[in-house]
């Protein structure tokens, strides 16, 4: 009788149950998701215990999860899948500025600052001229375009992550282009930093023989009328995790350059020009 549930029709068995008018999307997300997690199992032939352990874990990352901290986000960065939602999601034409991940650290509401004003507001670190153009897939100057930018701190934290250690709005800015498309602006060069690691997706990674680092780099969401939000960070071009960048977010595009500067006003320049994509 169809519809009894046996190993070889375990797929059939799960996605016959659906009803016939539900939301077709619904269904071919759901239809997918029981055929590939069930062909996971018999693949890997999951124990008993394993399945137990598995319920453990995600029952901790979500214990874990508060308005501070999103540990299921940090499990599918550690995954790859977030980068791999993020790639589909935003395909774009050859030249065009590639995005990665936004991460967890962007704040809504940053203040809007003049050009070339300086970021930084705890003193630390090594000062860095950040400057390019943001430009269309021809070349020319975009003008109005918004550039909402953030970063840690020379400790390696962000702004939210040290409310009472770190001034309000540290390492953040919000600059709009001119008719010229040059943006600038002066803050730190940034440091590579471990994601939190105190949870069950960091036993995940130690298990796995993985750490927990980021490579450094600068935040940046770029946002012109008539063009795709751009979301992606500026890397720096020499840092030792380039290669193993606990979430995935390195593109070989995005790794900026960082010249010493001896006679300015700060210690380092990073030029990059930011390419945007027809909406």
């Amino acid at each position: 009788m169809s519809g009894y549930f046996s190993e070889d029709a375990s797929v059939d068995a799960v996605n016959g149950r659906m009803e016939p008018n539900i939301d077709p999307r619904l269904r071919s997300v759901m239809s997918c998701l029981v055929k590939h997690l069930h062909a996971f199992i018999k693949e890997a032939r999951l124990t008993q215990e394993e399945w137990e352990i598995a319920i453990n874990f995600l029952t901790e990352t979500g214990q874990i999860c508060s308005e501070q901290r999103q540990e299921f986000i940090l499990l599918s960065d550690t995954l790859g899948v977030s980068m791999l939602v993020d790639a589909i999601n935003n395909r774009r034409q050859p030249g065009a500025t590639e995005n990665t991940v936004l991460g967890p650290f962007h704040v809504h509401g940053a203040p809007r600052r003049e050009m070339g004003d300086c970021i930084t507001l705890d003193g630390k670190g090594e000062s860095c001229l950040f400057e390019g153009l943001v430009i269309d897939l021809d070349g020319n100057p975009i003008e109005g375009a918004c550039i909402d930018v953030w970063s840690d701190n020379a400790d390696g934290f962000y702004d939210v992550q040290q409310p009472l250690i770190q001034p309000r709005w540290n390492n953040r800015g919000v600059f709009v282009t001119g008719p010229d498309g040059h943006y600038r602006f002066i803050g730190i060069k940034p440091v590579s930093y471990p994601i939190p690691d105190d949870g069950p997706v960091g036993k995940m990674l130690e298990q796995l023989g993985r750490h927990p680092y980021r490579p450094a780099h600068m935040h940046y969401i770029v946002t012109a009328a008539g063009y795709q939000k751009l979301v992606t960070h500026t890397f720096v071009g020499d840092d030792d995790y380039l290669g193993s960048d606990a979430v995935f977010g390195v593109k070989a595009t995005l790794m900026a350059p960082y010249h010493r500067v001896s006679d300015g006003s700060t210690q380092w320049r990073s030029p990059f020009d930011f390419v945007l994509n027809p909406a």
